[in-house]
């Protein structure tokens, strides 16, 4: 959805973002980069932007008081935008902000860098862009070079691998009154404050309720549904339920728009288990303040990036495996009395 063949990075700004919970500090470069040599240029492209090339969810800026003015990245954002001549300054004020709302003992020190792009395509449309990234983990790399008849090794220390963009946010100079389109980027596993501060207390991101979304959370909730809530609901084995999450995502693989009404019927086919679902789906809305449609087109990116998430292996003791794709009416579960144990029954016509 991404792409920068056509792409160029017009300025650059680096300055560096302690920690102030462990008494370090920040410190601000006084003038942009220059960047006089074509590799360095081409390097520091991949390392900005290709990262971006897969991710597909589009965000926008938002402010809890619904005025978008006082979020503080989007204020800096439309001011470099409106003005390229604050360029760098602007840069200042967003190192000192990140430093002001990186409020957890874990979170890492590193450069923070400000850059804006020329040409960059987001569904189908070329726009500036804003790029701002912060570089946390260093890497040691070893150099081998020729001498006399033969080689010398030396290594450098605290480098930074242009394969490790820990985390990154462009922002697209379009839909300015919505928020922007924004796509965001976070290498962090853990869940913690250490971890969110980037996406929601520096840049206050929602998610765009575009077609991408809609399907992403349907796939998502669906899931949630068959695989916690059921069990509190009914007595129904995992066969059952990889089943259910089959015919789910045929069912999102088949068809172009989704339909809950018709998804109930060819899906769930029982009238209290739709009302279930429907039920739950509404509790997700209202939780996460996230309403879903009832229709809406169908993201086949979004289904490939749940599928890799439904699992269809039904996992027996550490003994077997047994992965399940089609009809349900081909295995059947029992309980051996004499063995004390479960069994499964597995029918077919031919071993490959």
């Amino acid at each position: 959805m991404i792409s920068f063949f056509e792409a160029s990075l017009k300025q650059l700004s680096i300055h560096h973002t302690g920690n102030k919970l462990v008494e370090e500090y920040y410190k601000l470069s006084d003038a942009p980069l220059h960047i006089d040599d074509e590799v360095l240029g081409n390097l520091l492209m991949q390392y900005f932007l290709k990262p971006f090339e897969k991710v597909n969810e589009v965000y926008r800026f938002f402010h809890p008081n619904d005025n978008l003015n006082l979020n503080e990245v989007y204020h800096f954002a439309h001011e470099i935008f409106e003005n390229a001549e604050l360029f760098h300054e602007d840069s200042q004020q967003l190192a000192k902000y990140l430093y002001d709302v990186a409020n957890h003992p874990k979170i890492k020190s590193g450069e923070l860098y400000v850059a804006y792009f020329e040409k960059v395509q987001i569904e189908g449309e070329q726009l500036d862009v804003l790029g701002i990234f912060k570089s946390e983990t260093k890497d040691t790399y070893l150099k081998v070079f020729p001498k006399d008849d033969g080689f010398n090794m030396s290594y450098e220390q605290d480098a930074i691998s242009i394969n490790k963009l820990d985390k990154g946010c462009l922002i697209f100079n379009t839909e300015k009154e919505e928020g922007y389109k924004v796509v965001v980027l976070d290498q962090s596993k853990s869940s913690n404050e250490s971890a969110v501060y980037w996406k929601d207390e520096f840049l206050k991101l929602k998610i765009r309720n575009d077609s991408y979304n809609q399907t992403n959370n349907v796939l998502g909730v669906y899931k949630n549904f068959v695989t916690q809530k059921l069990d509190d609901d009914y007595e129904i084995s995992k066969a059952d339920k990889i089943d259910l999450l089959n015919r789910s995502m045929k069912y999102f693989k088949e068809k172009e728009t989704f339909d809950i009404e018709e998804f109930g019927n060819e899906v769930i086919g029982n009238a209290e288990g739709i009302e279930s679902f429907k039920n739950y789906k509404k509790n997700y809305e209202e939780e996460f303040e996230s309403p879903i449609a009832d229709n809406f087109e169908i993201a086949e990116s979004a289904v490939k990036k749940q599928a890799r998430a439904y699992k269809s292996v039904l996992k027996l003791d550490k003994n077997f495996h047994i992965y399940i794709h089609g009809n349900k009416d081909m295995i059947e579960k029992g309980y051996d009395d004499d063995k004390s144990m479960n069994f499964y029954k597995v029918y077919f016509r031919e071993e490959e």
